[in-house]
């Protein structure tokens, strides 16, 4: 899964937008009449990206992302999604409502999906303030990263029969 994190405020132009990866940890899906999904993100595995910045301040906001002012993944280590409905939207799409647990806190959020080759795609958004995260400011509040997170995501499945691997596994 990719989260992009956007920027906003007078001095943004001087800051930037960041993208972060967050594999898949473990999952499961059922299709059919009593289609299901869930999947977990381990905290502690979300990286950023963002190539266009210096090493040593992608570190920084990787350190100040999962620390407590923003995901604190010590205290919150898991990142979860279960379906409670999926229905299909056409051919090869589904609307997918259910419940994301972040930061300690659970809220409805819906997926739009559609399957290509075995591919399944899929994003939707969601507000930090929802999930009890204050988005991060900085230059006196010139520059603030946008509530609004957009998730995007790849994820082939993989058969049940395949050991000690995730039933989901995000595609690189």
């Amino acid at each position: 899964m990719v989260v992009q994190v956007d920027k906003t405020g007078f001095f943004s132009v001087f800051a930037h937008n960041h993208r972060i990866d967050a594999p898949i940890t473990s999952g499961s899906v059922e299709l059919g009449e009593h289609a299901s999904v869930e999947l977990t993100i381990a905290t502690r595995d979300l990286r950023v990206l963002d190539p266009e910045v210096p090493a040593d301040t992608r570190a920084e906001i990787q350190q100040t992302m999962l620390g407590p002012k923003v995901l604190d993944a010590p205290r919150y280590p898991e990142i979860r999604f279960i379906s409670a409905r999926v229905a299909s939207t056409g051919p090869q799409t589904w609307r997918i409502s259910g419940q994301l647990t972040l930061h300690g806190q659970t809220h409805p959020v819906v997926l739009d999906v559609s399957e290509d080759g075995g591919v399944y795609h899929g994003s939707a958004e969601i507000l930090q303030s929802d999930f009890g995260i204050t988005p991060i400011r900085i230059a006196g509040g010139t520059v603030k990263v946008k509530d609004a997170v957009r998730i995007r995501f790849d994820v082939r499945l993989k058969s049940s029969t395949q050991e000690n691997e995730p039933q989901v596994s995000r595609i690189p």
